[in-house]
């Protein structure tokens, strides 16, 4: 089978299984538990040969990269949408952990969620995740990208609130789906401008070579601009800057969806946005500035809250949260080998992490039984070194987790209640009449006598 074929299976087979399986739910059909474990093992059984197979004819034939084809979704005037897909040194590898960590954590949540009445959403949404994934780091354009962005970001919402009987759950997602709209406009500006100013949005047409590439013909302001929406756009998506708030709320969602997402795949595809457009990126120092700001200020922040966190889950989003900081200064530095080595050994790191989070504090209790009762710290903190009011000042903005949501709450969601306020006064206002009622009957009076 051709490297191309190839390539169209790895994308198709969890877009086609995630069909299948809707189908035979939304046709009342009943999917055995046992089935949906056997299914769900053998397609990453299958992806993860593919991948395999693939890496191992590029290495062969000394390829640098695969491009597939589709012809055009549709075209308007110069304006058209491509169908193409990418394989190359930067998305091959992410791609191929892509596909190993979401089949560790589909086998992990047949036990971890047997019996549990969301068992088959649950598996419907991990297929339509791993789909919108490999489309992200298939993409041969912004447009397509875009596409599975925002597949990853529903499927983020929808598993956040899978508990939806309860109501914080709920609440959490509602939160998130609202910063992940407002960070996601970026993106589509950005794609706007794109096509604009670089008259196509795909990388082939924005940059020359194989990647990384150089910028084609695109002056400083232009590329400033795009550059800078893309990396409010990757924040949002990474939770760094000032979208650092959300990642917290989203360990409402099940145990493997925060391994999957926030530990492993979703939360990088940020680093893989800015890593896909880095001579974009370091074309303009504004936006080389910027990365670097946010990444490193979103770590100290990170680290400090993490300090503070009581629950293992929490503990470790803003891990994650700081790691990825990391990643982002690496980025905007121009260690690009070393931030990729960075982001794949992370994800691996903190999906394991998560997956063991419910157990880890049994294991803490029995080591500490163990111990006598005595465990010593781990480590000095280098914050000991400061002066004590300092010491202080940094603990209760941890603890405040650096006052995100009362900021946004006050500066920015009650600002927009009030403008939707005021907007209100042009809407057209109905004042509905009373339906008329129908007349009472008298009673019947029998005569008199």
């Amino acid at each position: 089978m051709s490297l191309e074929k190839l390539s169209l299976a790895l994308i198709a087979t969890p877009g086609v299984l995630f069909l299948m399986l809707s189908l035979v739910w939304l046709l009342g059909g009943d999917i055995p538990e046992r089935a949906m474990s056997r299914l769900t093992k053998g397609a990453y059984v299958f992806l993860t040969l593919v991948v395999s197979v693939i890496y191992w004819k590029m290495w062969q034939t000394d390829m640098h990269s695969i491009r597939v084809s589709l012809g055009d979704w549709f075209s308007v005037s110069h304006y058209h949408f491509p169908l193409t897909i990418l394989l190359d040194r930067l998305s091959l590898p992410i791609v191929g952990i892509t596909i190993i960590l979401a089949g560790i954590v589909g086998a992990f949540s047949v036990r971890y969620l047997h019996r549990d009445p969301g068992f088959h959403r649950f598996f419907l949404l991990l297929h339509l995740f791993t789909f919108g994934a490999l489309l992200v780091f298939m993409a041969d354009s912004l447009d397509l990208l875009l596409a599975g962005w925002e597949i990853v970001g529903i499927t983020s919402v929808l598993l956040i609130s899978f508990f939806q009987y309860r109501p914080d759950p709920v609440r959490n997602a509602l939160r998130v789906f609202g910063i992940y709209r407002v960070a996601d406009l970026f993106m589509l500006l950005a794609v706007f401008l794109a096509h604009h100013w670089f008259k196509t949005a795909s990388w082939n047409g924005m940059f020359s070579g194989e990647w990384p590439g150089h910028v084609n013909n695109l002056d400083g302001p232009a590329a400033t601009v795009v550059a800078v929406l893309l990396v409010f756009a990757a924040s949002g998506k990474s939770a760094q800057g000032p979208f650092c708030g959300w990642l917290v709320r989203a360990m409402e969602g099940p145990t493997p969806s925060s391994a999957v997402f926030y530990g492993a795949i979703s939360i990088h595809a940020g680093a893989y946005l800015l890593l896909r457009i880095e001579p974009l990126l370091h074309y303009s120092k504004i936006a080389t500035g910027l990365v670097i700001f946010i990444g490193l200020t979103t770590a100290v922040l990170g680290t400090l809250v993490h300090r503070t966190c009581a629950d293992a889950k929490t503990s470790l989003a803003y891990a994650s949260q700081t790691q990825l900081g990391l990643i982002f200064a690496e980025i905007g530095l121009g260690w690009t080998t070393f931030a990729i080595i960075h982001l794949i050994s992370h994800a691996v790191l903190r999906t394991l992490q998560f997956l063991r989070s419910p157990s880890m504090l049994r294991d803490y209790n029995r080591v500490h039984a163990a111990a006598g009762g005595q465990i010593d710290p781990t480590g000095e903190h280098y914050e000991s070194l400061l002066p004590k009011h300092v010491q202080v000042a940094l603990y209760r903005i941890a603890l405040g987790r650096g006052f995100y949501d009362a900021v946004v709450d006050r500066f920015i969601v009650m600002l927009a209640v009030r403008l939707a306020q005021l907007l209100a006064v042009f809407e057209p206002r109905f004042v509905s009449k009373p339906a008329p009622q129908p007349p009472v009957a008298e009673p019947v009076r029998s005569p008199a006598h």
